[in-house]
């Protein structure tokens, strides 16, 4: 399968997918780690890529999302983009709900 069509598969197989430099247990870089945590406050479960044991994907994904930088968080099939990004949309209090919708889940209400 060409790389081009395995990245399209990932990205739109998976509600939440961030493309990073190790693991979320182990991140390989300061900007994956800072993405993860904003992440994982949102409570949702993602899916992942490492892009360093993936040179292939490494390579070929800035192409595909026109974005030159890891990580890269897609949600929904969109690229929402890197480190910065999704920092200040947490500290915003924007990222939870993009995620939550994308996963389904609808916000709890009290009453």
């Amino acid at each position: 399968m060409d790389i081009m069509e395995t990245i399209r598969e990932q990205v739109e197989n998976n509600s939440v997918l961030l493309y990073m430099k190790g693991s979320p247990n182990q991140p390989q870089c300061g900007f994956s780690s800072r993405t993860v945590q904003a992440l994982m406050a949102c409570g949702q479960r993602f899916a992942y890529v490492d892009i360093l044991s993936n040179p292939e994907i490494r390579s070929n994904l800035p192409a595909f999302g026109n974005w030159p930088t890891f990580p890269q968080l897609w949600v929904a099939g969109e690229l929402i983009g890197g480190c910065d990004i999704v920092t200040e949309m947490q500290e915003k209090g924007e990222l939870k709900p993009l995620i939550d919708e994308a996963i389904g889940e609808e916000p709890s209400t009290e009453g």
